[in-house]
């Protein structure tokens, strides 16, 4: 019986005795040389084809009316009921109660860069949960495009349309 509680002890040692942690090996710092690599350097290209996380997986498309339309008709589904479909952060579930997403007419959002934008729609931000899952690529762009939309429609005067549109929008009165 001590035989085998020894030898059971004495293979717990050796089994202890032969863990290596990762922590414990060496390691290349990134962009430092390296004889490892043929080529000396520590740091390695990507794959061809990779595409960085933060990248947009679609070329944006051009800003045209069609777009515009596109992006208030997402905007109204997925957007307007927290920031409201003005973007004064005013939809109806803060309305009932929940906690208010900034204004789209900020100081911060009106500089923030059309790929933020476009990051914040398919990745998230703090309470706003992403959707990437759910919105395609080109209808992000499309939703970015009709944020600036409203942002600009804030600030325009009356005098910033051309002057075939304001006489039709005169005539409107």
């Amino acid at each position: 019986m001590t035989s085998r509680l020894s030898a059971l002890a004495l293979a717990a040692l050796l089994i202890a005795g032969c863990r290596e942690k990762m922590a414990e090996h060496g390691k290349l710092e990134p962009l430092t040389g390296s004889a490892f690599f043929s080529d000396g350097r520590t740091s390695r290209e990507p794959p061809e084809g990779t595409v960085a996380r933060e990248t947009p997986s679609e070329a944006r498309p051009p800003v045209t009316p069609a777009l515009l339309a596109r992006g208030r008709e997402r905007f109204d589904i997925y957007c307007a009921v927290c920031h409201g479909r003005a973007g004064d952060a005013d939809g109806i579930v803060v309305r009932r109660g929940f906690p208010s997403p900034p204004s789209y007419h900020t100081e911060k959002l009106r500089k923030a860069s059309d790929l933020d934008l476009y990051g914040v729609i398919s990745n998230g931000d703090g309470l706003m949960f992403p959707y990437g899952d759910r919105v395609r690529p080109a209808d992000r762009w499309a939703i970015v495009a009709y944020i600036r939309a409203l942002q600009l429609a804030r600030e325009a005067r009356l005098s910033d349309v051309p002057a075939a549109e304001r006489a039709r929008l005169e005539a409107m009165k």
